[in-house]
């Protein structure tokens, strides 16, 4: 009764039970079954192809390349190596690092990796001119030329030259691709370290032999010291040339060709491209600190220094872009410090031409009131800066401007225009013609004539301005500046005038026209010739190298001197008696007047002046040539 009493109520769950564990068994035995069965079938398949491209083994594998022999192939390889990573960490998670066919599989994929070492050094090797940095900057510039050149097909040259380009471009991107499905292969299966030592090893080598042909190299502060200017000079020139290849190309290929076969990873993307420009970019953006250093050369220097800040500044964006990395900030703050040294060299150079003018203490008079040589070189050097305007706008902008108080009132700004700022570098290039001029100024004291010491100011002030007119400067300094000192170039010859010339018009009447008696009209025509020849034969030696400022004082004196004379000669010719004796006090007919004006301010008497014109009387003018004249 009681075994029947504590049987199981449903004796069927028990018998149900056990029929569900058994086939759940059978199930998961059948899976393992199936998934060694799948794992054995891939390390079979992979075996396969990884033996036949196994150097050790097989001598056509040692002396064919993969890549270049089969691309599907190639392509079947790969897949077979990830494939057979992935069964790898099936057979860990399942039966440990302990297996034997995860000892087998290991060892297949040391092989392969073995084999994808060598396609990947012999790709980059082999296609070292496919790959260079110039090629892969420019491949995406050739395929927007080549489309814009679409629409002229029917030009063989053009045709034939566009398939040249195109086959360059189909390797160069087939090589790419190759070499970013290899490092993708073997980064994932473990091996990013072999790949990138391959990588970094070759590629470097090409960067460090460009930045070597480009005629870089490393120099010390004191070798760049102890260099003449001639070298230092073809040095400066070869950099500028090698700082434009480098970013155009060398870096900037470089980068892309980086970023391209290692898109993959960031890290590895960085860690190579850094070991691999890093080092030349800091010599290439290193040299121009050295330069800007020395403290010899002075103003030789000083638009070489400008060339190579406008090349860094101009090409800064770039510089952040291509090294943007971390990793590479040695390189931008390498550039930056080259930047804010030779800023410092400009203004150091700017202050030393100042004062170079300043010191300036030759006392030589100029002969005939000609152009200074200190007027010519620092004209032809403020020129040469204005060409330089948008960098030294940059450079100077913070500089403090020159004392107020040392500046005339009316130099830069009208008095209604007071309280107006005017940018920094038109400030500075004024003050540093004020400079100029206020030197030349002192030199015009050294003149005993002092109406040369006028001529002066007003040749020297006209080049000034005229070089001012046909270049840069006049944007820096304005209109309003030429205008002021045009005016001044009006008021020396205006004063020059009356001291040169005024003993001539005094020598007649104010009214030439007036009646007056023979012995008057006698001694007035022997005082004109008197003075005149002794105006002429010195101001004869007078030069004006501005053929419009020459021509304006020839016409203000000339017309005036002429016309006063011509109402005199006129009126009172008859007076002095008949034709013997006017030949004794008349020496000077007007159209004589004239023509021995188109002979002054040349420096010299024109060797052609006796045929200038068939009016003048060239027994008066071989007279007062030879000899001066009695009276």
């Amino acid at each position: 009764m009681r075994s029947l009493c504590f049987s199981p109520r449903t004796p069927s769950f028990s018998t149900s039970r056990q029929s569900t564990t058994s086939e759940s068994t059978a199930s998961s035995t059948n899976r393992r079954r199936f998934s060694e069965s799948m794992i054995e079938q891939t390390i079979d398949a992979a075996a396969t192809i990884i033996m036949k491209w196994d150097a050790d083994t097989s001598a056509y594998a040692k002396v064919t390349s993969l890549f270049y022999e089969s691309k599907r192939e190639a392509l079947r390889f790969i897949r077979s190596v990830n494939e057979l990573q992935k069964t790898m960490h099936l057979l860990v998670s399942e039966q440990g690092s302990g297996s034997e066919k995860l000892v087998r599989a290991q060892i297949l994929m040391q092989t392969a990796m073995k084999r994808l070492q060598k396609e990947f050094y012999q790709i980059l090797s082999m296609n070292r001119a496919h790959l260079d940095p110039e090629s892969v900057s420019t491949r995406s510039s050739r395929t927007s030329a080549r489309s814009s050149t679409s629409d002229f097909d029917d030009d063989d040259e053009i045709r034939t030259a566009g398939d040249s380009i195109s086959e360059i471009e189909e390797v160069s991107s087939m090589a790419m691709s190759d070499l970013k499905l290899i490092a993708d292969c073997m980064i994932a299966s473990g091996y990013a370290k072999e790949c990138m030592h391959i990588y970094k090893i070759i590629r470097k080598s090409i960067i460090d032999e460009g930045i070597y042909k480009l005629g870089i190299e490393k120099l010390s502060s004191s070798q760049v010291n102890k260099m003449e200017w001639d070298v230092l000079d073809l040095k400066i020139k070869n950099w500028l040339e090698a700082e434009k290849i480098s970013m155009r190309t060398l870096f900037t290929g470089e980068r892309i060709l980086c970023d391209q076969v290692f898109a993959t990873s960031d890290l590895i993307k960085e860690s190579c491209f850094t070991e691999i420009s890093k080092e030349a970019a800091i010599l290439l953006f290193g040299f121009p600190e050295l330069v800007a250093k020395t403290k010899k050369y002075s103003q030789e220097k000083m638009f070489r220094v400008l060339d190579m800040y406008s090349a860094i500044s101009e090409d800064w964006k770039e510089i952040e872009t291509i090294f943007s990395f971390e990793s590479t900030s040695t390189v931008r703050l390498q550039s930056l410090d080259s930047l804010v040294r030779l800023s410092e060299s400009i203004r150091s150079l700017l202050m030393d031409f100042e004062s170079t003018i300043q010191k300036d203490s030759s006392k030589t008079m100029i002969p005939g009131g000609g152009l200074h040589p200190l007027t010519i070189s620092s004209m032809n050097y403020l020129t040469l800066l204005a060409d330089y305007s948008n960098i030294l706008t940059d450079i100077i902008s913070d500089w403090p401007p020159p004392a107020k108080s040392t500046l005339p009132a009316s130099f830069l700004f009208s008095p209604d225009s007071e309280d107006s700022t005017a940018p920094a570098i038109s400030v500075r290039f004024a003050w540093l013609i004020l400079v100029l001029l206020c030197k030349l100024d002192g030199k015009a004291k050294h003149y005993k004539d002092v109406s040369l010491s006028y001529l002066f100011l007003a040749n020297n002030l006209q080049h000034v301005i005229s070089r001012v007119r046909t270049s840069n400067l006049q944007y820096i300094l304005g209109e309003e500046w030429i205008t002021k000192h045009e005016a001044k170039v009006k008021q020396f010859t205006s004063n020059y005038e009356p001291l040169a010339w005024g003993e001539v018009f005094a020598s007649l009447p104010e009214n030439p026209t007036a009646p007056i008696t023979a012995g008057k009209a006698k001694d007035c025509f022997r005082k004109f010739n008197a003075s005149f020849e002794k105006a002429y034969w010195k101001q004869r030696s007078c030069i004006v190298p501005d053929s419009k400022l020459r021509e304006e004082i020839k016409v203000s004196i000339g017309t005036k001197l002429v016309t006063l004379y011509r109402d005199f000669y006129n009126t009172h010719i008859s007076t002095v008696g008949d034709e013997r004796s006017a030949r004794l006090f008349v020496r000077f007919s007007p159209e004589d007047i004239g023509n021995y004006f188109s002979d002054l301010f040349y420096g010299t008497v024109s060797s052609g002046s006796s045929s200038t014109s068939s009016s003048v009387s060239s027994h008066h003018r071989r007279q007062m040539l030879r000899s001066p004249l009695r009276v």
